[in-house]
């Protein structure tokens, strides 16, 4: 764990390094992320991390997040388990990262009511890349921004197998809602 925090340290100076130097940006490394792969009938397959780092640069509107893969919390300890070892393969590939654009985005239209943008980039899970695209609600939030919002993934376009056995307990498609209040760096 301490590997993966210090890797996690690492990893956000290169991300803010890589957004424009003198623009205003805004960071947290308390966003919430969660995952919903759950089907009528069965236990629950759901997930949370509290500790999501990500980064806004508001002149252009480019965001990016990483979530470390092993801070993902399951009501139960098997499923957690069985996720780390078996699905995401934790070790091998140990964060999941999202780079994209929030489109249209003006921070100087932004109120505490919240306005939808969309969200465009790609998303990296388990050394796969894909294009996704999100509706996020953005409103200031004291001296920053809250982004809220959520997608839909299948775990297939992350080369992720599901064993046959539990096929029928997991989703197809995986809800997966994120929350973040950024504050100026």
């Amino acid at each position: 764990m301490k590997l993966q925090k210090t890797r996690l340290l690492l990893w956000i100076p290169l991300l803010l390094g890589a957004l424009s130097a003198n623009a205003q940006k805004y960071i947290t490394k308390t966003g919430s992320v969660k995952f919903e792969a759950s089907v009528p009938s069965f236990e629950e397959v759901a997930a949370e991390n509290k500790s999501t780092s990500a980064v806004l640069e508001t002149a252009t509107g480019d965001f990016a997040a990483l979530t470390l893969m092993k801070g993902f919390r399951f009501k139960l300890a098997l499923m957690e388990e069985h996720f780390n070892e078996n699905y995401v393969e934790s070790d091998k590939y140990p964060k999941a990262s999202f780079k994209g654009k929030i489109e249209g985005f003006d921070a100087s239209k932004v109120t505490t009511a919240e306005k939808a943008f969309t969200i465009t980039g790609e998303l990296t899970l388990h050394g796969k890349t894909k294009k996704v695209s999100s509706t996020a609600k953005i409103s200031k939030s004291g001296a920053g921004y809250k982004i809220t919002g959520s997608f839909m993934v299948k775990p297939e376009d992350f080369a992720i197998e599901i064993p046959k056995i539990v096929s029928k307990k997991v989703a197809n498609d995986i809800a997966v809602d994120y929350n973040f209040v950024l504050n100026k760096q």
